[in-house]
């Protein structure tokens, strides 16, 4: 598959940066969105740090062409999403297009949530959609909706218990009350907590050199099998496991696993 139009420009070099254009495809500048790559892996960090980076309906638009983006894009392997300055994202303004959070949660490749300040109301609710959550312990969750007569309503009320559970789920989403980093990891409702931001940037590097370390059609079967697994039975998600790895044993990327091994190198994927 080619590289998307929309990716064109992005330079693959360590921690390089690519300010958003003003050409078709492209992010708009007044999107408050900026994109930063780390060899095969993209940040998208969200730049509204006077709103507590409220996402706009620009900014939405500007994140689900992203995300689009990334699926067309072959050298892309994981797309990940934090904040600028002291906050993660504390909701989305009204404007925002329905479809932003399961826009995100749709994309195939591994995402991850650089959780550098605290995720609000929607903001968490988008949080909740990627695959890993990395947070600073300090932080603050929360779901406050309730409070003025709403109800979360891009997903929070469905995937927070799927995570920490229904009952602690509901405390949540009643109360409106927060927990700090440490005790989301605790729930589950983090995969690791960071000390301080040193710490959560060693974490992001040693994800990103993860990622770009293993097969991306491995891991994008992977994803398949726990997302469509999670809501099946026993049986059906076994026999949709195995499908999946027939399916895997096709590839030049499983011959060059094998390969590797065999010959005791560094494997070289290429995603097909």
């Amino acid at each position: 598959m080619k590289r998307s139009s929309r990716m064109r420009g992005l330079q693959s070099s360590n921690g390089s940066r690519s300010r958003p254009a003003t050409r078709p495809g492209r992010l708009p500048e007044q999107a408050s969105v900026e994109i930063t790559r780390f060899g095969a892996c993209l940040v998208a960090t969200l730049t509204r740090p006077t709103a507590g980076n409220r996402i706009s309906g620009a900014m939405a638009t500007a994140l689900m062409e992203l995300a689009e983006a990334v699926e067309d894009d072959d050298s892309i392997r994981a797309l990940a999403l934090t904040g600028a300055g002291e906050l993660f994202c504390a909701g989305f303004d009204h404007d925002v297009d329905s479809r932003l959070v399961e826009t995100i949660d749709a994309v195939g490749k591994p995402t991850i949530a650089i959780i550098n300040g605290d995720a609000l109301d929607e903001g968490l609710e988008l949080a909740l959609a990627l695959d890993v959550r990395v947070a600073l312990g300090g932080v603050h969750f929360a779901l406050t909706q309730l409070q003025r007569g709403a109800l979360p309503h891009f997903g929070g009320t469905q995937r927070l218990p799927r995570l920490i559970g229904p009952a602690h789920a509901l405390i949540m989403i009643l109360t409106g009350d927060s927990i700090r980093g440490t005790e989301a990891l605790k729930l589950g409702l983090v995969t690791y907590s960071a000390r301080d931001r040193k710490e959560l940037e060693q974490i992001k590097q040693e994800l990103f050199a993860m990622v770009e370390n293993r097969g991306p059609l491995g891991a994008r079967l992977v994803k398949e099998a726990v997302k469509k697994g999670y809501d099946m039975t026993l049986e059906q998600g076994i026999r949709l496991e195995e499908d999946l790895y027939a399916l895997l044993q096709t590839t030049t990327d499983r011959a060059e696993g094998v390969r590797a091994f065999l010959e005791k190198r560094k494997p070289l994927f290429k995603g097909v």
